[in-house]
């Protein structure tokens, strides 16, 4: 019986490997080889064009320099959100919870949609309201501003849980000692979540230098790796120098990625020896309560008035010039959208449950089993998370265009993407669930006799049924929100939303693509509420998302 417990197992690791080698470690080696391997021989000739070349260099300089900006902005306002609400109380709070979630959601340009709608040439703000006509919305400030707005909820995440570990008791033992207030959050607070902070601000600049979307729309002449890599790859059809870029976009994603698991997320400070017994006391004093109001109160302002654009113009007929009511947008939305929006769903939901699965059986594998190559398995699974988009669309394009392998124009190769792609936070939450299960409790089902399998099933998925759900709603969330990998992906059979919602951003039409994206936002809402029913807990947005 032993033996055969052992075999499943055996067979479990073999199949993951398998996978993970096929779809995560061997189209990063193809773009590689395209990189360096030009002509069929061995040859850095493109990344040398690439220095030599200003336009191109500037491109690298370019990236680096957004995402430093844009990961110390988020940073800075994700901080500013979580110690709000977390650490003080304000009135409202469930409410705020929400809005700042809002971003996560939403397709990665919807805002930039918004912005161009109030800031641009004929927006809003800038012409109706201004009068002004010659400012630009288009370019480094504007795609900060954006980027910012999109991702201070990815700090905003990490550092509620940093702020929610810092135990009161300490906090509350320095104010009854004679600290002030502020004395205490320099002192106390704000050292002990730095770990945390720089965790946030490692996240947010990947995720910055790796967005494709917003600087394919409101980048202007400010160029990034990103999109010079796309626009090498299939507008010129250099694939290798299409290559060498996202190399070179992929070598600071994957040192931010690396330094930030295997250094930071290992530093802890452990502030919690018992459970805590006094009560929780606010933190700061009342002038500084009302300042974090009104700046939660601006944020929420601000997020609530570019959705609201968003519906605006899905019913203007033509925004800054005829605010004329009119329906047409709807009716071309759904006569050149409906497709889309039928493969989105289906494929996200095919990719969703293997996702969310996947995740939880390597889980369950690092924690629970030991085997040769342990650490290798878990740090190749979570590789497709340090990966921009653009550099795994790339890979997949080049693995998977011929025979054995040839999945290209198929709906196998989009769910697949987002399977591999998705899956790192489902094994990350599946990993923080079962440290925290007492392992006796599967020993008792394998001591009576329980195989590997059965036990996974029975005992420990139910077990870990918040981490499994908390997966299973990232990945539907990235399934129908993906841009950078999945433009290189879809084709004349399988089309997917938000390439639709940019290409109709891209010649202009801001109505349609407004319509697109509320129904993409309804569509993704509606199954949340769906999987909350399900759970049978009054999970919100911010609970299911982190």
């Amino acid at each position: 019986m032993q033996r055969n417990k052992d075999s499943i197992t055996r067979i479990t690791v073999t199949v993951i490997f398998s996978l993970i080698a096929l779809f995560v470690v061997y189209p990063l080696i193809k773009v590689i080889i395209e990189s360096v391997m030009p002509n069929g021989s061995f040859s850095l000739s493109e990344y040398k064009y690439i220095f030599e070349k200003e336009w191109l260099r500037r491109t690298f300089f370019n990236s680096i320099r957004l995402g430093v900006i844009v990961a110390t902005s988020s940073t800075i306002v994700g901080y500013i959100a979580a110690y709000s609400l977390y650490k003080v109380k304000l009135p409202g709070r469930g409410f705020f919870r929400q809005i700042v979630m809002l971003p996560l959601i939403s397709p990665p340009f919807m805002l930039t949609i918004s912005i161009i709608l109030l800031l641009g040439r004929n927006g809003l703000i800038t012409k109706k309201i201004l009068g002004i006509t010659s400012y630009s919305i288009y370019g480094l400030h504007g795609l900060v501003l954006v980027q910012t707005l999109c991702m201070f909820p990815i700090a905003y995440r990490v550092l509620t849980g940093v702020l929610a570990r810092i135990s009161p008791e300490l906090e509350n033992a320095a104010l009854n000692l004679g600290s002030t207030k502020s004395y205490v959050f320099r002192s106390i607070t704000f050292p002990l979540s730095i770990p945390g902070v720089a965790s946030a601000w490692l996240l947010v600049f990947v995720t910055s230098i790796a967005d494709f979307a917003n600087p394919m729309v409101i980048a202007g002449n400010y160029d990034v790796l990103s999109v010079q890599a796309y626009l090498q790859f299939t507008g010129m059809y250099n694939i290798p120098r299409g290559s060498a870029l996202a190399i070179m976009l992929l070598i600071p994603a994957l040192i931010a990625f690396i330094v930030e698991k295997y250094w930071i997320s290992r530093k802890s400070f452990i502030t919690v020896t018992g459970k805590p017994t006094g009560a929780k006391q606010d933190m700061v004093s009342k002038t500084t309560k009302n300042l974090l109001l009104g700046f939660l109160s601006s944020l929420t302002f601000i997020i609530l008035l570019f959705y609201l654009t968003v519906i605006a113009g899905s019913f203007f007929k033509l925004w800054g010039i005829d605010y004329s009511l009119t329906l047409e947008h709807f009716k071309y939305s759904w006569d050149v959208g409906f497709n889309s929006i039928k493969d989105t769903i289906f494929l996200a939901s095919v990719a969703t449950p293997f996702t969310g699965l996947l995740g939880m059986i390597v889980a369950y594998l690092v924690v629970r089993k030991n085997f040769y190559g342990k650490h290798i398995l878990q740090f190749s699974s979570l590789l497709s998370f340090a990966v921009p988009g653009t550099v795994v669309g790339i890979g997949y394009v080049l693995a998977f265009n011929e025979k054995p392998f040839l999945l290209t124009g198929t709906a196998a190769i989009i769910i697949l993407c987002f399977i591999f792609r998705n899956m790192p936070v489902g094994l990350e939450a599946g990993i923080a669930s079962l440290k925290q299960i007492d392992p006796s409790i599967e020993e008792a089902s394998t001591d009576l006799g329980a195989d590997s399998a059965y036990t996974f099933s029975k005992i420990t998925l139910p077990l870990i049924k918040p981490a499994f759900f908390s997966g299973l709603s990232y990945s539907f969330v990235r399934a129908m929100t993906a841009v950078s990998a999945i433009i290189f992906l879809v084709s004349a059979r399988w089309n997917h939303l938000t390439t639709l919602i940019l290409a109709q951003t891209e010649i202009m039409r801001l109505g349609a693509a407004s319509v697109l994206s509320l129904i993409l936002i309804a569509i993704v809402m509606f199954v949340f509420y769906l999987m909350g029913k399900f759970i049978g807990d009054d999970e919100d947005l911010s609970e299911m998302m982190t």
